[in-house]
């Protein structure tokens, strides 16, 4: 079967396609055939060798939100499983035909779901949700959403108003993604490419900031800390900008407060709560109350071309990997 890795680090063109064994399922998991791959933005700076979360070994492989029907299983999992389309975190060879994937963090995908939808049901879809939870989004609250115009950015919006939120709040890099966030619910947006945008938050919303998620990190982190409202919290659930955040202590000092959230964690901590969120935001997309915005679809074969899109500053939304032989 074929499956994308890289050898070195460095830009898109060092991922490559391999031939080798389809996979077996170990114990606990299951063998899914792909249908579709959402990719991950994380993984382009692991690829480049610039994350904050360190360098990835090599060879490295790629991880990624995948779509399929399980083929079969490993010892200790229901055989009822075999045939059923599911979504999977798989964190190892993800771009490939078939994937092994941890059977505990399964999501059914609903009838008639398309595969976009499908692809942020086990991990994108829950994040949004559980990190607005965290953050403890109460009924009327002003909600700040920033990288608005990423998958789970976008799938935040959407939350934020089913979760009670009265005002939301995007920022993103472009005119073109404002107004992509703008239609998918943000009541106003602004560019964060804009020096002062800070400034700008602070005029457009005087009281504050109840809620804020923040996935980039940096610079941006402390900017946003000082954007709270008093009793304002800021969850921190990513570091897409490449730098650890540095939080200036005199902020968290007037009455404000940060929190980390990661799925991983929250998952090992907390199981049950975590199987209810998977339930309740696969009903959200049954409903049809949360839809994914697709960026673009690649083939798997030109795994390349799926990295540029994912570091194209113009994209907004899901990129979809799909096999040669989807018709999808």
């Amino acid at each position: 079967m074929k499956t994308a890795r890289y050898h070195r680090h460095g830009g898109p063109e060092v991922l490559v396609i391999e031939e080798v064994d389809e996979p077996a399922p170990g114990p606990g998991q299951v063998v899914i055939r792909t249908e579709a791959i959402g990719g991950s933005f994380v993984d382009t700076t692991l690829r480049a060798g610039i994350s904050a979360l360190g360098r990835s070994p090599l060879p490295g492989s790629l991880h990624g939100d995948v779509v399929g029907v399980v083929q079969t299983v490993g010892e200790g999992v229901d055989s009822a499983w075999t045939g059923c389309r599911v979504a999977a975190l798989v964190a190892v060879d993800a771009y490939a035909e078939f994937v092994t994937a941890d059977a505990d963090w399964l999501a059914p995908v609903p009838e008639g779901v398309a595969p976009a939808d499908a692809s942020n049901l086990a991990m994108p879809g829950p994040v949004a949700l559980l990190a607005l939870r965290w953050g403890r989004v109460a009924a009327g609250d002003t909600v700040l959403v920033h990288a608005a115009a990423g998958n789970i950015g976008h799938l935040a919006l959407q939350l934020a108003r089913l979760e009670g939120a009265g005002r939301v709040i995007a920022t993103a890099g472009s005119p073109a993604k404002l107004d992509f966030a703008r239609a998918h619910g943000a009541d106003i947006a602004i560019s964060y490419a804009d020096p002062d945008w800070p400034q700008q938050l602070r005029e457009a919303v005087p009281g504050g900031v109840d809620v804020a998620l923040d996935s980039i990190g940096g610079t941006t982190t402390a900017a946003t800390l000082g954007l709270l409202a008093p009793g304002g919290r800021l969850v921190i659930y990513g570091v897409a900008g490449g730098a650890l955040p540095e939080l200036p202590v005199g902020e968290v000092l007037a009455l404000r407060s940060v929190t980390g959230f990661s799925i991983a964690g929250f998952r090992a901590a907390f199981p049950d709560e975590a199987h209810q969120h998977l339930r309740e935001y696969a009903a959200h997309v049954a409903h049809g109350q949360v839809r994914t915005a697709v960026g673009a679809i690649v083939p798997l074969t030109d795994p390349a071309a799926a990295h540029r899109k994912l570091e194209d500053r113009t994209r907004s939304g899901r990129v979809l990997i799909v096999p040669d032989t989807s018709t999808e």
